[in-house]
């Protein structure tokens, strides 16, 4: 279930649609991060399984230029699972699109935990219907918390991406 977190609430993000990078510092609600979004962001929560445990996972999100922009968030009950749910995160997610290989590097926003499994992936598959599909991803902790802001395109661009994870940070 958790492997399609990301796509699952690609329909209520499509509904925020802007033809236009019309970039905007948001607050992601409930928690101290600040992101910039291209577009006006919808929400939404689903439950989910992670790391052996149920919990809520919201969005915030839009799409803008063909790609949609999100950041998902989850509260771990115990923290020192953290490192896991992100390590798990990011396997479900890439199994998702079917990639059999991504690029990552060490990914660390300003406030955020030093972890080994915080990182940022550049990686290209399918989406559920069979269509090509490019994402990146960044997976990072911050307290209880545990995050995912992702981007999925046919073809992402550079600067939106630099603008994108660039803009995440906790105050």
């Amino acid at each position: 279930m958790l492997r399609a977190c990301a796509i699952i609430f690609v329909p209520w993000i499509l509904a925020a649609c802007s033809p236009t990078f019309n970039w905007r510092e948001v607050r992601v609600e409930g928690v101290s991060l600040m992101a910039m979004l291209p577009c006006k962001p919808d929400k939404g929560v689903r439950t989910v399984p992670l790391a052996g445990q149920e919990v809520s996972m919201r969005v915030v999100g839009c799409e803008a230029g063909g790609a949609t922009f999100a950041i998902l968030h989850a509260q771990l009950p115990d923290p020192s699972q953290s490192d896991r749910a992100l390590a798990q995160w990011k396997a479900a997610s890439l199994a998702g699109m079917k990639n059999s290989e991504a690029l990552a590097r060490p990914f660390t926003p300003a406030g955020a935990l030093g972890l080994p499994a915080s990182v940022w992936v550049s990686a290209s598959g399918l989406d559920q219907g069979g269509s090509a599909l490019q994402t990146q991803a960044a997976y990072f902790a911050h307290g209880r918390q545990v995050f995912q802001a992702i981007i999925l395109a046919a073809q992402i661009k550079p600067d939106a991406a630099e603008t994108f994870f660039s803009g995440l940070r906790f105050e």
